[in-house]
């Protein structure tokens, strides 16, 4: 059996199950699955003001909890945390290691930056709009699979840190390089697949997405375990958690999870394989313990998927409170002003009431009391214009209705996402070796 751990579901994650798992799950392998589609581009922003930035703004805390304790239990990482930079955040990875004082070996997977070979005049796949039509083009990554990632193990680094690569393949990866599969044997690719689609929302499997109290109830919630799967030669798997942490693994919370993000059960299309989920069977072997199998494939398609982020322009915030007797009707007032000032410069002014549905509710005699939190929102094609928002609710203190307070203003850029595809063949991929005891690095 080879042992694969989820210590990562989103960039956000919690920090410590992955510990747990590195510590107590006697794991071959564990992977942290840190990247989404907004995520990426945020990335390659970040790298724009910074070339030696771009990876995921957690690697450091994640790596410093984790690299003794994979040294120490001979875990091997996996990772998408190289977002936008792959290769910086390998070299990062060996500073802390130096810092340590431990030895590691990062192998560095590239290629998915695809920005440079994208036609204009490719559409995408939402509204087959051409890519021109969109003004100002921040990012564009293809979906890479498990050929990208073969060679980083087959060069048995520690730790191997990718940017956008189709999130079960981080898990069929070490299935295909420990028994050696076949990339054309379709069945255990979608096996593979399954199985690191059910693992790769971390804690969500294990009761997260799924509690609703009440109704779907979830033991020790506070502590949730992480998943790990147990995986045979033919793709068959146990998925199951640390004993004695909370969350709860059973046939409601994999069918959950089993159709999580997936629009067509019947074909769920990776790089590695177009996966069949509707064959799949779950059955239970033991409290906590979900056996995955059954699962079977066709021919991986001839084009990847690339997730292009684009400018969108800003969104202008404000938000100010009302307090105390007829704080809604204050707070609707200042809502109709808002409205009266703004609509003729956003057409898609959005008004909330944060709090009408009493929230912080008192009782004063025979009146009730709410705490309601205007906000106001809208989009706009420049920065200048989408702050006269805030400024508009910021000059509400003053203005009125009586009563309003704690106001704050804020001005984002928005970063749009569309997808379109590109030819597998159009893609070249890379292996960059760092090693902690050698200031070089090797590309293969």
């Amino acid at each position: 059996m080879i042992r694969i751990g989820s210590g990562a579901g989103f960039s956000g994650d919690r920090l410590e199950p992955a510990v747990v798992l590195a510590e107590k799950g006697q794991l071959d392998y564990l992977v942290l699955e840190c990247l989404a589609e907004r995520t990426i581009a945020l990335a390659q922003k970040r790298k724009m003001q910074n070339p030696s930035l771009g990876y995921d703004p957690l690697l450091e805390k994640r790596i410093e909890l984790l690299l003794p304790v994979i040294k120490k239990n001979n875990v091997r990482l996996i990772t998408n945390m190289g977002a936008a930079n792959p290769v910086g955040a390998a070299q990062k990875v060996t500073e802390i290691a130096q810092r340590l004082g431990v030895s590691v070996k990062v192998a560095a997977v590239t290629g998915d930056d695809v920005l440079k070979h994208l036609s204009n005049d490719k559409t995408t796949l939402e509204t087959n709009e051409p890519l021109s039509s969109f003004k100002r083009l921040i990012s564009a990554n293809a979906y890479l699979g498990v050929e990208a990632i073969l060679p980083a193990l087959e060069t048995g680094a520690d730790v191997i840190i990718t940017g956008r690569v189709a999130d079960p393949s981080l898990f069929v990866a070490p299935m295909v390089h420990h028994y050696g599969w076949s990339l054309e044997d379709v069945n255990r690719m979608a096996q593979g697949t399954v199985v690191g689609h059910l693992l790769e929302c971390g804690g969500q499997i294990c009761g997260g997405y799924f509690a609703d109290p009440g109704k779907k109830d979830v033991p020790d919630f506070a502590r949730l375990g992480f998943p790990y799967a147990d995986v045979a030669s033919d793709g068959t798997a146990v998925i199951s958690k640390i004993e004695g942490t909370g969350g709860l693994i059973s046939l409601a919370t994999a069918k959950e999870q089993l159709l999580y993000e997936v629009t067509n059960p019947n074909e769920y299309i990776t790089p590695d394989v177009i996966a069949d989920f509707t064959t799949v069977r779950l059955r239970e072997t033991a409290p906590n313990h979900i056996e995955v199998s059954g699962c079977i494939g066709k021919e991986k398609p001839d084009k990847l998927k690339v997730s292009v982020g684009y400018h969108a322009g800003f969104m202008g915030e404000g938000e100010i409170s009302y307090a105390g007797t007829n704080a809604l009707g204050r707070a609707k007032l200042a809502g109709e002003v808002m409205y009266e000032r703004l609509k003729d410069d956003f057409s898609d002014l959005r008004i909330d009431y944060i709090g009408s549905s009493s929230v912080h509710r008192t009782t004063f005699g025979q009146h009730d009391a709410y705490e309601i939190r205007l906000r106001v929102a809208g989009r706009a094609l420049t920065e200048e214009m989408a702050a006269k928002i805030g400024e508009e609710v910021e000059a509400l203190y003053t203005n009125g209705p009586a009563g309003g307070g704690g106001a704050r203003k804020y001005t984002n850029e928005i970063v749009g996402i569309v997808s379109t595809l590109i030819k597998r063949n159009n893609i070249n991929t890379s292996v960059t070796i760092r090693e902690s005891e050698k200031n070089e690095e090797k590309v293969i």
